[in-house]
Parts: structure tokens; C-alpha cells; sequence
């Protein structure tokens, strides 16, 4: 019970700092393009946990030794879950807005049922095939059924993709914690994101200019890289270590909750009824998967 309620709690904060996230990036992405900023706070992140990784390390005289699976295993998660999750969840919120961004990427919970069962070998039931589909259900009538194909459609379709390779990641990472602490596969798998980002971030900057001339800009870049990346992809790891990944997966919504509210209250964001709709159904799907996984424990 200590374990779960621990679990809980990491779970909950890095949730609930995502969902403050994409209001802090909404603002920062008018200075700074998005994959250029990724890189930035990957950057910042990495010399954090690099740092209090040497620091765990040092304190203890055993640590986990990596192996070449498991390097693989790492590089990954850092392509498919930091990289490409991540570059799809700025772009996304750049296109369209940050209430958007933080509910379609709340239907990752659906999507790790999906793939725990060829990853992780559970079992696809009634309940859980159901609760994918009202999610995802619920994710097209957020994104709606206009057929002009402009940035804010573009954008909520790839904000459909980071939600996708986010489940991937949750899942591997559970896989990897079964050998390496938290610390290790989060330090590792931001290294690994870095250098994937890189090349990336450096054609991106021949199209586009930076604008940071502002203290602002600079105190979300460090909140971005501090917490939201070190700080909250520790606390992810660290829940998903502790808890099973399809329970864990629920917390996922209080980033929807905390950044509608956010981008109601700072950047003046109109909430709609698709949105309430939509955000409904997808509360639905998730409830679904926990009560089944509760079930079958």
C-alpha cells in the first residue's frame, strides 16, 4: 500500500506539471521554435540528472550496471518517447492551443492498454477495447469534424501522434525498470533524446530566429527544462516503477485538468462544449481501463 501510495503521488505532480507545461510553451514558442526549445531543455534536464545521478551513485556502493540491451532498450525511449513524443507535443500545441494539447494527450492511458498487450502480455479485454474507443471518440470530437485541413487541425492530428509514442514509452520504461532504477533510464534516455534532437534542432534554426530578450522567456525556458523535463520525467519513471503501468496510466489526466484550467485562467483560452464532450468520453475510456485492471488484480 506504501508502494502504491508513493506511486500515486510521483504520478500525480508529473501529470500535473505537464499540465502547466504546455501553458508555460504556448508562451515561450512565440520566442523560441519548437524543436529548438526541446533541445534547450533537454540540455538543462540532462545536466541535472546527470548530476544527481553521480550523486545517488556515489552514496551507494551497488548501482545497476547497464548492459548492451539495455543501452538499446534506453536509446529507444529516448528516440520514441523524449524525441519524438516530445517534438510532437510542442509542435501540436504550438499549431493549435494549450487546452487542446493537454487533452488529446490525455488519451495515452487508452493507448498503453493497446500496446501493454503484445509488449507486456496482458490481457485486451471487452472493457478495455471499449475504453479505446470512447477515448479515442472522444479525441476526434475535440479535434472535430471540419474538413479544412489548417494548422489547428494539423496540429490536434499531431497531437493524436504524441500521444501514441508517449503509451510506447510508458511501457518500455516499465519494462526497463525491471532492471534499472529510475534515475538511470530518466538520465540516460534524455541523453539519448539530445542527440536525437540535435540535427533536428540545427535545421530548424536555418528557418527560423530567436527571440529571448525577455526574463520571462528565460525563467520558462529554466522551469521547462528543471521541472517539467528533470524533474516531472523522474517522477513518470519513478510512479510507473512503483505502480502497475495500467493503473499508473490514469494519473496521466490531471494534465488535462491542470492545463485547461491554466489556459483558461492565463492565456484566456475559450473551453467549448466539444471540449467538455470530448474530455468527457476520454475521462470515460480511462476509468474503464482502471477498473478493469483493478479487477483482474
Amino acid at each position: 500500500m506504501k508502494q502504491n501510495l508513493i506511486g500515486a503521488i510521483c504520478l500525480t505532480f508529473a501529470a500535473s506539471i505537464w499540465g502547466s507545461m504546455y501553458v508555460v510553451s504556448k508562451y515561450v514558442l512565440d520566442y523560441i521554435p519548437p524543436l529548438t526549445l526541446v533541445w534547450v531543455r533537454y540540455v538543462i534536464a540532462f545536466v541535472v540528472l546527470f548530476a544527481l545521478l553521480k550523486i545517488f551513485e556515489a552514496k551507494k556502493s551497488n548501482h545497476s550496471v547497464i548492459t548492451k540491451k539495455d543501452w538499446a532498450l534506453l536509446a529507444w525511449i529516448g528516440f520514441i518517447g523524449y524525441f519524438v513524443s516530445i517534438a510532437f507535443q510542442f509542435i501540436g500545441t504550438k499549431l493549435s492551443d494549450a487546452h487542446t494539447g493537454a487533452l488529446i494527450t490525455s488519451a495515452t492511458p487508452a493507448f498503453v492498454v493497446i500496446f501493454a498487450r503484445f509488449i507486456l502480455k496482458e490481457k485486451l479485454t471487452i472493457k478495455k477495447i471499449i475504453s479505446v474507443l470512447l477515448a479515442s471518440f472522444g479525441v476526434v470530437i475535440v479535434i472535430g469534424w471540419d474538413t479544412n485541413f489548417g494548422t489547428y487541425f494539423l496540429g490536434s492530428i499531431i497531437l493524436v501522434g504524441a500521444a501514441i509514442t508517449w503509451a510506447l514509452l510508458s511501457v518500455y520504461v516499465k519494462v526497463a525498470s525491471k532492471g534499472l532504477s529510475s534515475l538511470t533510464i530518466t538520465t540516460y534516455a534524455v541523453l539519448f533524446a539530445l542527440v536525437f534532437t540535435t540535427p533536428a534542432m540545427i535545421w530548424e534554426l536555418q528557418f527560423n530566429e530567436l527571440f529571448y530578450q525577455n526574463t520571462l522567456i528565460v525563467l520558462g525556458v529554466i522551469y521547462l527544462g528543471v521541472v517539467s523535463t528533470a524533474g516531472a520525467f523522474f517522477l513518470w519513471n519513478k510512479g510507473l516503477e512503483l505502480m502497475d503501468a495500467g493503473i499508473g496510466s490514469l494519473f496521466f489526466f490531471f494534465q488535462p485538468l491542470v492545463g485547461s484550467f491554466l489556459g483558461w485562467l492565463l492565456l484566456k483560452e475559450h473551453l467549448d462544449l466539444n471540449f467538455f464532450i470530448g474530455g468527457f468520453l476520454i475521462i470515460l475510456g480511462v476509468v474503464v481501463v482502471t477498473l478493469q485492471k483493478k479487477n483482474t488484480n
